[in-house]
């Protein structure tokens, strides 16, 4: 007899997973939406979303910025995934929520390193960490713009990187610094052995993003499209399962960065996006052009990059205390 039976629904953050890959959302996007949809239900006693609507979303954003009291930009991650919950895998529009408590986003000036704080740094570091390091305050790079490099996007003829899909889906071009060239050159010899073993280990694909696999069925094999920074070890990838050296991990370069700090006895607490301030007030510093620096850090705006000419007053507003005019 046959069964006609029909096949169950997917679960629902089955459902969020599908959709977010069907967008060619990023991996940690997937985690942070599901991490939050799952905490939303679980504060509403695991009700199905589709029972609750604008009135919970507002006050389980509330309860974030007055019970919990995070911080502006994770209540509108929170914010984001659930609307995304709503729109596009249930399909229902919520009415715009006037109601939400909003958590306060403070203004603050970025953290900045003088140059011989940068070198005192750079020089408690070794290995790939001091070459990841000296690449963020080199370029100007995000951390997981460096750490998502792929080998055909170094430059070394013209001394350029490129910079794929950045924050915002934006690509960009930024400089290749002639000090480090010798060093990544060197870098990526070793990187080159290390995917051949991988090959003929029956390995060495790497992860490709936007189907990219489906359209060029060889090019996960190929040296070009390897990272920069590949991992010390195999590892499954967390949507296929797949087998693949993956990049080196940012938290083990955050954690260098952050003994490197406390070695080099600095009372500021850098960070290694720290790096990418110190580069763009260093350029401002040398007389580069505001709208130069922010090309090469890829903002949207200029009045983003603007904060970094506060940080290049010295005082209050450049203006000297009138105790040292005495």
């Amino acid at each position: 007899m046959e069964n006609t039976t029909p096949p169950s629904a997917p679960k629902l953050l089955d459902q969020v997973r599908g959709k977010i890959r069907l967008k060619h959302y990023s991996i940690r996007t997937e985690q942070a939406y599901v991490d939050w949809i799952k905490r939303f239900v679980l504060h509403f006693d695991k009700r199905h979303p589709r029972d609750l609507g604008a009135p919970e979303v507002e006050q389980f954003l509330t309860h974030l910025a007055v019970n919990r009291n995070v911080a502006a930009s994770t209540q509108n991650q929170a914010k984001s995934a659930l609307l995304f919950l709503y729109k596009e895998v249930l399909n229902m529009d919520l009415p715009w929520l006037d109601n939400v408590e909003q958590a306060k986003a403070p203004k603050r000036l970025p953290v900045v390193l003088t140059r011989d704080e940068v070198q005192a740094m750079l020089s408690r570091l070794s290995g790939t960490h001091w070459l990841i390091a000296s690449m963020l305050y080199g370029t100007g790079m995000r951390i997981m713009e460096a750490l998502r490099l792929r080998v055909k996007d170094v430059d070394f003829k013209r001394r350029e990187i490129l910079i794929r899909d950045g924050k915002g889906a934006k690509d960009r071009v930024t400089m290749l610094p002639l000090s480090l060239t010798a060093a990544l050159q060197s870098h990526l010899s070793r990187v080159r052995e290390l995917h051949a073993a991988d090959l003929q280990q029956g390995y060495g694909a790497v992860y490709l993003p936007n189907a990219l696999a489906r359209k060029y069925p060889a090019a996960e094999r190929e040296w070009a499209w390897q990272y920069v920074f590949p991992a010390n070890r195999l590892s499954s990838d967390p949507r296929s399962d797949a087998v693949r050296r993956h990049h080196v991990l940012d938290q083990s370069v955050q954690r260098a960065i952050k003994q490197a700090v406390r070695d080099a006895d600095l009372s500021k607490p850098a960070t290694p996006h720290t790096l990418r301030h110190s580069f763009a007030t260093h350029l401002l510093e040398s007389g580069y052009d505001i709208r130069t620096v922010q090309e090469l850090l890829g903002h949207s705006d200029v009045a983003t990059t603007m904060i970094y000419t506060h940080v290049l007053n010295r005082g209050g507003r450049g203006v000297a205390s009138p105790l040292d005019v005495l």
